[in-house]
C-alpha cells in the first residue's frame, strides 16, 4: 500500500470521532452557528440593515431577516462588485461562485475566508467517511479524475470570479494533486466535447481508480471512451472502485452507468451548491445524505407546501418531520441570510439527520393544478424501469401538453433511451399508472377526464448533448431540468430532432 492509502485510515477514523460530537447532538451545533453568524454579521452593512446586534433568539431572527431569493440579495453583491467592504460578511469575500439562475440570470454566490472549509473539507470528509466505513483507501494510491469546469479564474473588485468546481479544484491538498487528472492545461478547455476528447487522451491509458462527475457528463465520458476501444470501462480501467456523484438523482443514469462500466463500484453521494455544502453519504449501508450541522450554516426549513403562502412558517432543524418535502433555506459565514437555495428535501432519519434531495422548489408542473414535483417522477420512471429491466434512460426531461391539436391536455415525457422498452406502450401505461399512485391530483385529473395519460416521446440518441450544446450548458455542473411548467425545454428539445 502507498503513503496515501495508509495515512487516509487514522486521519478517517479520527473525522468521524469528531463528527460523532455534532451528528448526534445537531440541535446544539446549529444554536451555537446561529450565535457565531450573528456576532460576525452584525456590523456589516447588512447587520446594520436589519439590526442583527439585537437579535439573540431565532424567533428575532426570524422577525429580523426575510426569506429571500437571489433578486432579493443582489443589491449587496452589487455593493461588493463596485468595491464595498463589510457587506454582507466582514471584509470582502475570497471569490464568487458564477452560477446560472433561471430568472437572475448570472448569479454570484459570495465564499469567504470562514466558508471555503465547508466547501473544501466537506468533500474530503465524504471520502474520509467511506474508507472508514469500508476500508477501502487503496484507490487514493492510483489516479482520480474530477469532471469538472474550468480552474480558471476571472477578477472583479480584486475578488475571483469562477464556478464553484473549479474554485474548488484550486483547493484539492496537496498530497492528491500529485495524482488528479485531468491537466489544468485541459481543465481550462471551455468546449465541453474538445475537452472531453482532451480528457481521455490524458486519462485512458492511467489508472484510474475514482471517477467523480455529473452523471449524464460521466455517462458522456464513458460513451466515448468505449466508441474508441470497444471495451468496457472495468476492461480500461481495472482499478476503477470509486465513483463520487452529486447533483441529481442517481437512479434513472444507474442502470445505463452499471451497464458500461461492466462491474459494481461503490458510489459516494454528495450534495454540493454553490451556496454550501449542504450533505454527503456517510455510510454505505443506510438511506440519505448525513446533513452538515456544524460546518458555518444554520438551516431553516420551510414545507414545500406551504412555501408559496403569504407567510410560511419557518422551522429549525429539530422541528422538521420525516417523509415531508421541505424547502431548504440557509444562514452562512460567507454572507448568505435567509437564503433560500431552490432545492427541496426529504429527511429519512432524525438520529443523525439524513435526507434525500428531491427536487427543485419552482421545478414542477401544475399546468392544471396537479403540482407534480421532481420526487414524484423520478420514482415513478424507476419503478416502470423496474417491470421492464431491459429498458436504460440516457437522460428525459417532462412537460405539459395544455393546448394539443386533438383530445384532452396531457403530460409529454421526452426521454432518450439508451436501450428502449420492448413495449413503449406497456411502459408508458406503466410510468402513467405510478404517477397516479403518488400523486393524488394528477389522479383526480385522470379518472375525471380532464387529462388523458401522459404520452412518452422517444428521442433520438444525443438529443440532450445537442441541446445543452445549442444553450451554451454542455459539461460541467448543468444539468437539465426534470420538470417544466412551459414547453420551452420541450420543444427545443424536439427541434433538435430535425437536425438528426
Amino acid at each position: 500500500m502507498g503513503i496515501r492509502s495508509v495515512l487516509s485510515k487514522p486521519l478517517a477514523k479520527w473525522v468521524v470521532e469528531r463528527q460523532r460530537d455534532w451528528m448526534y447532538r445537531p440541535a446544539e451545533a446549529q444554536q451555537r452557528w446561529l450565535q457565531r453568524l450573528l456576532t460576525g454579521g452584525r456590523s456589516t452593512a447588512f447587520g446594520r440593515d436589519h439590526r442583527l446586534a439585537e437579535v439573540q433568539t431565532v424567533a428575532e431572527f426570524r422577525q429580523a431577516v426575510p426569506v429571500r431569493d437571489y433578486e432579493d440579495l443582489k443589491p449587496y453583491v452589487e455593493q461588493i462588485l463596485n468595491g464595498g467592504s463589510d457587506v454582507l460578511w466582514p471584509g470582502k469575500p475570497l471569490y464568487f461562485a458564477k452560477t446560472s439562475g433561471t430568472t437572475s440570470g448570472t448569479k454570484y454566490i459570495p465564499i469567504t475566508r470562514e466558508s471555503i472549509p465547508n466547501h473544501i473539507n466537506s468533500a474530503r470528509d465524504a471520502l474520509l467517511n467511506y474508507i472508514n466505513e469500508t476500508g477501502n483507501s487503496a484507490f487514493l494510491d492510483k489516479k482520480l479524475i474530477f469532471l469538472s469546469g474550468s480552474p480558471e479564474l476571472d477578477q472583479k473588485a480584486g475578488i475571483n470570479i469562477g464556478r464553484l468546481s473549479g474554485i474548488a479544484n484550486h483547493h484539492v491538498p496537496a498530497y492528491l494533486r500529485t495524482n488528479q487528472l485531468p491537466s489544468y492545461e485541459t481543465n481550462i478547455i471551455d468546449d465541453w466535447e474538445t475537452k472531453l476528447e482532451r480528457i481521455i487522451d490524458e486519462t485512458i491509458s492511467q489508472p484510474m481508480s475514482l471517477i467523480s462527475g455529473i452523471p449524464p457528463w460521466v455517462q458522456m465520458y464513458f460513451d466515448r471512451i468505449q466508441e474508441r476501444t470497444g471495451k468496457p470501462i472495468k476492461d480500461v480501467f481495472p482499478d476503477f472502485s470509486v465513483f463520487v456523484y452529486g447533483g441529481v438523482n442517481f437512479e434513472p443514469y444507474r442502470a445505463k452507468l452499471v451497464d458500461s462500466i461492466g462491474k459494481r463500484v461503490d458510489s459516494i453521494e454528495t450534495y454540493p451548491a454553490s451556496e454550501g455544502f449542504i450533505a454527503f453519504q456517510d455510510t454505505q449501508t443506510e438511506e440519505g445524505l448525513l446533513l452538515l450541522a456544524d460546518s458555518g450554516i444554520f438551516f431553516e426549513f420551510i414545507a414545500a407546501d406551504d412555501y408559496f403562502s403569504e407567510n410560511p412558517r419557518r422551522l429549525t432543524l429539530d422541528e422538521v418531520e420525516l417523509g415531508k418535502n421541505y424547502a431548504v433555506v440557509i444562514n452562512n459565514n460567507a454572507g448568505l441570510w435567509g437564503y433560500s437555495i431552490g432545492d427541496t428535501v426529504k429527511f429519512v432519519s432524525r438520529d443523525p439527520y439524513r435526507l434525500l434531495v428531491t427536487g427543485r422548489i419552482k421545478h414542477f408542473i401544475s399546468a392544471f393544478g396537479e403540482h407534480v414535483i421532481g420526487e414524484e417522477v423520478e420514482r415513478a420512471l424507476k419503478d416502470a424501469m423496474s417491470k421492464h429491466p431491459e429498458t436504460e434512460v440516457v437522460e428525459f426531461t417532462v412537460a405539459p401538453m395544455v393546448s394539443p391539436k386533438e383530445g384532452l391536455p396531457y403530460h409529454e415525457w421526452l426521454i432518450e433511451f439508451a436501450t428502449p422498452p420492448h413495449d413503449p406502450a406497456a411502459f408508458a401505461r406503466d410510468v402513467d399508472t405510478r404517477l397516479t399512485e403518488l400523486n393524488v391530483y394528477y389522479d383526480d385529473l385522470i379518472t375525471g377526464a380532464i387529462l388523458q395519460p401522459l404520452r412518452l416521446t422517444n428521442l433520438p440518441r444525443g438529443a440532450f448533448q445537442r441541446y445543452m450544446k445549442s444553450q451554451g450548458k454542455l459539461g460541467g455542473q448543468n444539468k437539465v431540468p426534470r420538470l417544466s411548467n412551459d414547453r420551452t425545454i420541450a420543444d427545443g428539445l424536439l427541434r433538435t430532432m430535425s437536425t438528426v
